[in-house]
């Protein structure tokens, strides 16, 4: 991975332009990451979303959740879906979009205003549903974006356009490959 470098809220807020000019209707999946166990990230060319694992290969449901009451896994946290542009902005090089810990990158607008919980997007064969549970900046991803990073994400303007990320679920199952077209349905 390269280098770190975080950048400044001025920085952040200058950057904001072409994240909001991301695609409404139709985009792109730009990354798929694996996350194997916890704190490491598998980048790959093609995955497998599954109705009762959310991506294959990935440890969503061994991890659980501190969300449940029994620790089990969120259904309504499956998969973690992150702007493409965003992660550019906030991690720069590719190599650390990883980092952010979402499994998918999408050049789609996901902004609550364009994408609400409920709303489908269909991602090569498969179909995922946005839920209403918030995907926030947490202390890990302050660490590796910085502090002015994790104030923009969490904002309320960072909130309105979901800019930390949404969570989703599969709701169809399917083989998804980078480049594939990530449609809002």
């Amino acid at each position: 991975m390269s280098e770190s470098v975080h950048l400044t809220t001025q920085q952040l807020e200058t950057g904001l332009g072409p994240i909001r000019e991301s695609p409404t209707e139709s985009g792109t999946l730009e990354m798929i990451v694996r996350r194997p166990v916890t704190e490491q990230r598998e980048v790959i060319e093609e995955g497998e979303l599954d109705l009762r694992e959310g991506l294959l290969g990935d440890n969503w449901r061994a991890r659980g959740s501190k969300d449940t009451d029994d620790g089990s896994a969120h259904p309504e946290m499956q998969l973690n879906i992150m702007n493409a542009r965003t992660a550019e902005l906030i991690a720069g090089d590719r190599s650390r979009w990883p980092l952010a810990g979402d499994q998918l990158y999408l050049d789609l607008d996901l902004s609550g205003s364009n994408l609400p919980p409920g709303s489908r997007i269909r991602i090569g064969e498969a179909v995922v549903e946005v839920t209403a549970e918030p995907h926030r900046g947490c202390r890990k991803f302050m660490e590796r974006f910085g502090k002015d990073a994790l104030r923009i994400v969490n904002s309320t303007d960072g909130v309105a356009l979901n800019l930390r990320g949404i969570n989703a679920k599969v709701v169809e199952p399917g083989t998804i490959r980078v480049g594939d077209v990530a449609a809002k349905l």
